[in-house]
């Protein structure tokens, strides 16, 4: 009797927790769609490991818009700056494995370095910290350049800062990651990663910085034109020198498999997990991000991870065991990888949810509603809720996006709201004022230019185009 009783008991667990897991499956999967519609993604691919399993796989839209060829397991996703954490996780078995230290002079392993970069140590490079000129920032610097010839053309840069005083997002970061790597190894870089990381995976990763590349299953991402509104494929080429930064593309089983790896410390122990994940300490005691890892909080809980293109994005919740992988080629109005992950996190376990992420995400969703005029009372229910959340930037930055996919007339009133309800700021009447030009009415553009720069005298970019309203009235 006692046996019947436990078993039945044991029925009623399972059957509860298949219901909650069933429940789980399909709000993500409602969610998801509506965050799709909203954004006009193409196509996209969504996976969630919960607890040692895969608890969501999904594949949504079409891999181009040219024969609309379902996006499905086989779809290798660009995945860009993403990419950087497998550099990572290479870098740091290296470290594990006692060939490399935080604490080295990258001179140690690449040579002929100029002077100014002798002392940057191989963490500098992780933690986006070294000064080391950006050499995406030079258009001289040519996509086939080599990486010894992409460090002897930068020579003759000066240091962007002090190394070590600051974050700044930099690919010649990751070049020279790659660089130690081959050096140490023996390898090419992308050899080492597939070899170290994705041993049992065929046919599912490859490396390329090259959109022109005819490589089968590969997803190109779209860039949307405003003007004609449509689509447009991605033309970028980087070189083989952009492969630590951004050019890994992966399936989603492959990339679910990989964070399975992560997870179960096959790649890593805990202990250089943890290493890897903590903060850096940064001279100007602002700056907050990993080696190689963003770092998040929700609730006070830690989440690492990183994202690419606009396009892409991992998480990784050590606390809850769980990661998120998301993969699309495209979107025509807000970068959404970031909200997308968080609501999910938040459907999946409660402790997660952000009440200000996900209010954010609602104005900003309404706002891209065409002609919704629900947008801004949206906006205030939400403010008469919780009063003492502020918007500003986030109302800028729709804005913006409105004024460039030609929603003009949309964009003023989001950026005449901004500037009600954050009558103390320069910046929001700087941006109504840049809304007010771009219709030609000249006068409250000025007026919107010098209310903000009562507000910030030195603000010279509101000071400029004022004199240059007025010559333009001068001239009509």
């Amino acid at each position: 009797m006692k046996q019947i009783f436990l078993t039945a008991i044991a029925l009623n667990i399972s059957v509860a927790v298949f219901s909650q897991q069933t429940n789980q499956f399909k709000l993500i999967d409602n969610y998801v769609k509506e965050a799709i519609k909203a954004n006009q993604i193409p196509g996209l691919a969504v996976g969630v490991i919960k607890d040692g399993k895969i608890i969501f796989e999904q594949y949504y839209g079409v891999e181009n818009l040219e024969d609309l060829k379902k996006v499905s397991p086989s779809s290798m996703f660009r995945i860009y700056s993403t990419s950087k954490l497998m550099t990572n996780v290479g870098i740091f078995q290296l470290i594990e494995q006692g060939k490399l230290s935080l604490e080295d002079d990258i001179s140690k392993y690449v040579d002929n370095l100029p002077k100014d970069w002798q002392n940057v140590k191989l963490k500098n490079l992780l933690t986006h910290s070294s000064g080391i000129p950006n050499f995406i920032e030079f258009s001289d610097i040519l996509p086939e350049y080599s990486s010894f010839k992409t460090i002897e053309r930068l020579s003759k840069e000066k240091m962007d800062f002090t190394t070590g005083n600051q974050y700044r997002y930099n690919q010649t970061n990751y070049m020279l990651l790659a660089m130690i790597i081959e050096k140490i190894t023996g390898q090419y870089f992308e050899n080492f990663i597939l070899k170290n990381q994705f041993p049992d995976v065929k046919n599912q990763v490859v490396f390329s910085s090259n959109a022109l590349e005819k490589i089968p299953n590969r997803i190109i991402k779209y860039n949307y034109n405003s003007e004609t509104k449509e689509y447009q494929k991605s033309t970028d080429i980087e070189g083989k020198k952009a492969y630590p930064g951004n050019g890994l593309a992966i399936t989603l089983p492959a990339f679910l498999k990989w964070s399975s790896h992560l997870i179960k410390n096959d790649f890593l122990n805990q202990k250089t997990k943890d290493i890897m994940w903590q903060s850096f300490d940064y001279g100007n005691k602002k700056d907050v991000f990993g080696y190689g890892w963003e770092i998040s909080k929700a609730n006070n809980i830690p989440s690492y991870g990183f994202s690419g293109g606009n396009v892409s994005a991992y998480r990784i919740f050590p606390q809850n065991n769980m990661a998120i992988v998301l993969m699309s080629n495209g979107y025509n109005f807000f970068p959404a990888q970031y909200q997308i992950v968080n609501h999910i996190a938040a459907i999946i376990d409660r402790n997660l949810t952000d009440e200000y992420s996900l209010a954010e995400e609602s104005v900003i969703f309404e706002f891209s509603k065409k002609d919704n005029p629900n947008a801004e009372k949206n906006y205030y229910n939400i403010k008469e809720k919780n009063p003492k959340w502020n918007f500003e930037d986030t109302l800028n930055n729709t804005g913006y996006i409105l004024l460039r996919t030609s929603r003009i007339n949309e964009a003023l009133k989001v950026f005449v709201l901004n500037a009600k309800e954050n009558p103390q700021s320069a910046n929001a009447f700087d941006s109504l004022g840049e809304a007010y030009l771009s219709i030609k009415n000249y006068p409250l553009a000025i007026e919107s230019y010098k209310k903000s720069l009562v507000l910030n005298p030195e603000n010279t970019n509101a000071s400029n185009m004022i004199n240059k309203i007025q010559d333009l009235m001068k001239k009509k």
